[in-house]
């Protein structure tokens, strides 16, 4: 298949029309600015379980169940409450004054305010309906009949729930509870978190309640939304990130032109992704701000080599257009091969569950076309526009040679594996894949988490973050994190499994269904040995039957078989239950009276993957469709995807890439073996990241969990090379001869491609984002080595594979031996 007239087309172009290549290339970048416009923005941990079914459920339950049918999205905002005793009378008092002072501001738009002050209040004063009576209650209440009530109280799951897992209920006492405020979103505003969502409306609303709390015998801490650490990883991460990456390109390049080409070149791919982002309306996500790091790591590499080579060209005497155009009859061709390997990786992530995931890999895929487009063809006639001006006028040269030479320190350390791959190749490798085998064994206990702990810093910001101006400083501490901790140290972790029931709920058979779905639960389910702990329709009506005499009747009067639940006329029933106007009626019935919602208390310290089966077996029970959804499900359902999207993207990366490699490899240069020996050094870079995951306690999660892809696609850059390199040396040299230039002068570029990348990319554990630093920890593990195996093991497999596949007569001393022994070896060669 002939494909060098494509090049040899590309290659005039470079030499010959260098200014209109570079004015159409900028034009582009024009274009691609007017992108950046339309770019928008999502946070938190939202974004990637949104497509889950048990996700929608609850986004249909927040919607369709409140306390009014407005169908209005509600934000909410916890209050936790700390004292020598919360349910003593100055506590309850101060809960309840600062509760009825937030009903009374209107710029909160508070539609309910829930705290165990009011329950106390209520169990004593059943009449208590307004704020102002509540207070009263305990205002009159006796110590001793404060305490009466706590007890009676204590009886409902829901408020001991918000006490602190100290709560005695015979003293009636505890240090600590829990309180929420739910407020009415404004006009436009969505349900979702992040900047310019619902979960931040009303403006300010953590600032205007802690300027009406009571606090004269106990603190009332206010706790808002989660906090966005996105601002600080694009103002002072990928800054520092550029300046580091700037230093070692000074150190690569050794030449002010030639760094300032590099530069450009990054900042135009940079503009090129994020104007792509805008134009194709992808959202800026928490993934995304990776994407730059790898197009950076994956274009310093391809400047690096594209300049050395020119460089290596330039210094036996050719000239800029006769260097140039050997670089890039090289250069073109390995460019092409690596973004077609880093393409195949990051597409792979389309396969992921998680939406955001599936826009990483996109973007990624895309910003590496262009990483390919700008480096391999605007560089090189940048450069030859460059050179030539410099070569006209008096401008002096700084550096033209390339990095990495025989008689360097560097080129000889190098060399070490072409040593290794003379005097014992076949056995260097029996060790490497011992050595594999029992990583890969290793690697896979690793673990795997999705939780909001991947998405939250930590409470405490380190102490040189301090030192920063004061417009990017971030807080010494987060309080929401900080009352996030002190929750979960000081409350009984207590789970509840919501089910969202779609079915007609006017026939006869509805409530009797749904409670006999709750009959002889699993054992995670909280029960009286035969009837679930629930929340539901059904309750409400018992409830109401209890303190209602009229309301019995009408209920005894529809009920068939004596159970408290009635079987006829049942919108007549709703009907009666929906007055008074604050009925408990539409938390758990839909206004169309076609959904329901049931709530169950659930074993807070049972496995959730248990918890989550239990409620599909629950479920089942239901007649018409029945969802379970609630924390628990939706992170258990989260967990689960995030390794099998772990291994569909590692495995669909693996098989996709080696088949390009192999095809890449037959086209090029007629051997199609030689794309086998590029997954070498890639399968054993996949290997040693997922053992030192597990060796420094990193879990698998949504974040990290493109990393295995993202370690082919950025790897495989090393691989591909070194053995291009060798590939093309070998036409002209014999094999070791061939190795020796190959490691020296493609390694030296390698080298200083690593360490630009390392350095560079792993400034991302500076990420306030716990998952972002992680993130970046382990790209640079996979870069290095990449780096490390690629100029370590390549050698070695590439004289095996010469020698099963080329020549029989190359010389592998142990097969050499052996050969001899049985009378089958061959003369040892002097190659």
């Amino acid at each position: 298949m002939q494909y060098q007239w494509l090049i040899d087309r590309v290659d005039y172009y470079i030499v010959n029309r260098s200014k209109t290549v570079v004015l159409a290339f900028l034009i582009v970048t024009g274009v691609m600015i007017g992108g950046l416009g339309a770019i928008t923005s999502e946070s938190g941990q939202e974004q990637f379980i949104e497509d889950l079914d048990s996700f929608e459920a609850s986004e249909d339950i927040r919607e369709k169940f409140s306390s009014t049918f407005s169908g209005r999205p509600t934000t909410s905002t916890t209050l936790v409450q700390e004292s020598s005793n919360v349910l003593s009378k100055p506590a309850l008092l101060d809960m309840l004054q600062t509760r009825n002072r937030i009903i009374e501001m209107n710029a909160l738009r508070v539609d309910e305010v829930e705290t165990p002050a009011e329950e106390v209040a209520t169990t004593l004063d059943p009449a208590a309906t307004t704020p102002e009576e509540h207070i009263r209650a305990i205002e009159e209440a006796t110590p001793s009949q404060i305490d009466t009530a706590v007890r009676e109280a204590a009886e409902d799951a829901s408020f001991t729930s918000s006490l602190s897992d100290d709560f005695n209920t015979q003293s009636a006492s505890a240090t600590a509870s829990q309180g929420s405020v739910t407020h009415l979103a404004g006009p436009g505003e969505g349900s979702s978190g992040g900047p310019g969502g619902a979960s931040e409306f009303p403006a300010n609303k953590v600032e205007r309640i802690k300027s009406v709390v009571t606090d004269d015998a106990s603190t009332i801490w206010v706790q808002g939304t989660p906090p966005n650490t996105q601002w600080f990883t694009t103002s002072i991460v990928l800054p520092v990130a550029f300046l580091l990456i700037l230093l070692f390109l000074a150190v690569a390049y050794r030449d002010p032109f030639d760094i300032a080409i590099g530069l450009l070149a990054i900042v135009m791919t940079l503009l090129w992704t994020f104007g792509f982002l805008g134009i194709a309306g992808i959202a800026f996500t928490s993934l995304i701000i990776a994407v730059p790091p790898i197009l950076i790591a994956i274009g310093v590499d391809f400047g690096i080599h594209s300049i050395n080579r020119y460089r290596e060209e330039r210094v036996t005497g050719l000239s800029i257009s006769e260097s140039m155009t050997r670089t890039t009859d090289q250069m073109l061709v390995a460019f092409a091969i690596v973004a077609g390997t880093s393409v195949i990786g990051f597409l792979s992530n389309t396969a992921s569950a998680f939406p955001p995931t599936r826009d990483f890999g996109l973007v990624a895929a895309f910003g590496v076309v262009f990483t390919f487009l700008i480096f391999g063809i605007f560089v090189p006639a940048l450069k030859v526009l460059v050179d030539r001006v410099r070569q006209r006028y008096p401008i002096p040269s700084f550096a033209n040679t390339p990095l990495g030479s025989d008689n360097s320190l560097l080129g000889r350390v190098l060399a070490m594996s072409v040593t290794i791959s003379k005097r014992a190749p076949l056995v260097f490798l029996l060790f490497v894949l011992i050595a594999t085998a029992g990583g890969g064994v290793y690697a896979t206990g690793v673990d795997s988490g999705f939780g909001p702990e991947d998405f939250q810093p930590s409470e405490e910001t380190p102490d040189y973050y301090q030192s920063l101006p004061a417009p990017v400083r971030p807080p010494e501490e987060f309080e929401y994190v900080r009352i996030n901790n002190y929750i979960d140290r000081n409350f009984a972790e207590t789970s509840r499994v919501l089910m969202y029931v779609q079915k007609p709920m006017t026939r006869d058979s509805a409530l009797e269904s749904i409670h006999r779905a709750g009959t002889l639960p699993p054992s995670t389910f909280e029960s009286d040995q035969r009837q679930a702990e629930s929340e539901s329709i059904v309750t409400v009506i018992q409830s109401r039957a209890e303190r209602d005499p009229e309301f019995r009747r009408l209920v005894e009067r529809n009920d068939r078989n004596n159970n408290g639940i009635p079987d006829d006329n049942l919108p007549q029933i709703y009907e009666a239950l929906a007055e008074p106007a604050d009925s408990d009626l539409s938390g758990f019935l839909g206004e169309d009276r076609r959904s329901a919602q049931v709530i169950y208390t659930v074993d807070g310290g049972a496995e959730d993957d248990v918890v989550t089966e239990d409620a599909y077996d629950v479920a089942g029970n239901f007649r018409g469709t029945a969802q379970p959804t609630g924390g628990v499900i939706i992170f258990d359902e989260a967990l689960s995807l995030v390794l099998d999207s772990v291994i569909d993207s590692l495995v669909l990366t693996l098989v996709g890439a080696s088949a390009f490699l192999v095809f890449a490899y037959w086209v090029v240069e007629g051997r199609a073996t030689l794309g086998l020996v590029n997954i070498v050094p890639i399968i054993m870079t996949v290997v040693a990241v997922v053992a030192t995951m597990r060796l420094i306690g990193i879990k698998f999660n949504a974040i990290n969990g493109t990393i295995l892809a993202i370690a082919v696609g950025i790897g495989i850059d090393y691989a591909v090379h070194v053995v291009h390199r060798f590939a093309d040396e070998y036409h002209e040299k014999d094999l070791y001869p061939a190795l020796q230039r190959t490691i020296v002068g493609t390694g030296g570029a390698l080298f200083g491609s690593m360490l630009t990348t390392v350095s560079g990319i792993g400034t991302l554990m500076l990420a306030l984002n716990p998952g972002i630093g992680t993130f970046g920890i382990l790209i640079s593990l996979s870069v290095l080595y990449a780096f490390v195996f690629s100029i370590l093991v390549v050698p070695s497999t590439i004289v095996v594979w010469a020698r099963l596949v080329e020549d029989n007569e190359i010389d592998i001393p142990v097969v050499t031996i052996v050969g001899n022994a049985v009378g089958i070896g061959s003369s040892p060669t002097t190659e």
